[in-house]
């Protein structure tokens, strides 16, 4: 997949263009993206960075990481990437404007996004005005149930597994590996500590299984209360691992909530429980299937 930053870095062709955000990069992010490129022309996803939203001034949790989003959409097979800067001056552009500028340059002939797709200054364009400009426009109906807004609702509440399937692969944390307290090594349970970032959405404190590197993962969201910790901790025991990370970017599919955190009577209790989240994490199963490459 190529990547550019602005239309004239394109080589002049028809093209069917994917328009959206896609934040997640969910069952529905893929349809829209698989529809253009099943046109047959040169596929093109256009997303926008930062989020919109958080360029407009409201608040917004998000799914993945720019780097991943951009990993995400590759592994859907289109041809090319246009990342938009999405400042204020883009925020201030009319529908059309918006068209004259992105699309119209790059060799537009299909517009695909999904059926309430709406752009421009004040939200003002939609579908039906791509197509009055003479694009040859494709809706993709949303998938039921399927959004970000609901993805973020079911990682807020834990259920990562229900998130899994509106999003077609295991929910995620990632971050860098930093240095942390260092208990985990003398209890026997050495853990990678992540740096994630205040815009991500992380669910609640618990302990959940789940997998990094092709290792499985148990992993402690919370405060460490057995000591008395306060600063909210990420922490992931890849099990069989053997490896320095620090300093790494990591990773860690979340596959289900285990227990809530809490503190124990004894050091002793909680490397007992430990080892039985270890097992229970053995025992756990990935909420969907790799999907297969794109041909």
């Amino acid at each position: 997949m190529k990547i550019f930053n602005s239309p004239q870095e394109a080589e002049r062709a028809e093209r069917a263009v994917a328009l959206g955000t896609f934040d997640g990069v969910h069952r529905g992010h893929a349809a829209v993206i698989e529809s253009a490129r099943a046109t047959g022309l040169r596929s093109t996803v256009v997303t926008f960075e930062p989020h919109p939203r958080a360029v407009l001034g409201y608040e917004v949790q998000l799914l993945t990481s720019f780097e991943r989003r951009i990993e995400l959409i590759g592994e859907l097979g289109p041809d090319e990437l246009l990342v938009v800067d999405f400042t204020p001056e883009l925020s201030r552009l009319s529908a059309e404007a918006f068209a004259e500028t992105v699309l119209f340059p790059l060799g537009t002939r299909v517009v695909v996004a999904g059926e309430g797709f709406r752009f421009g200054a004040g939200r003002k364009g939609d579908l039906d005005l791509l197509a009055a400009l003479g694009f040859e426009v494709r809706p993709v109906p949303v998938l039921e149930g399927v959004s970000s807004s609901r993805i973020r609702e079911l990682l807020r509440a834990g259920d990562v597994r229900s998130a899994a399937a509106l999003l077609g692969r295991p929910a995620e944390v990632e971050g860098v590996v930093v240095a942390g307290d260092q208990r985990g090594g003398t209890l026997g349970f050495p853990t990678a500590n992540l740096a994630v970032r205040a815009e991500f959405v992380v669910p609640p404190y618990g302990i959940y299984a789940g997998e990094a590197l092709g290792c499985r993962a148990a992993v402690s969201i919370g405060v460490n209360p057995h000591y008395g910790g306060v600063e909210r901790r990420i922490e992931a025991f890849l099990l069989d691992f053997h490896g320095d990370l620090y300093g790494e970017r990591l990773r860690v599919e979340l596959w289900e909530r285990l227990r809530d955190e809490r503190s124990f009577e004894s050091e002793e209790d909680l490397v007992a429980q430990i080892a039985c989240d270890v097992e229970a994490v053995r025992s756990s199963t990935r909420p969907v299937e790799k999907p297969r490459p794109p041909v």
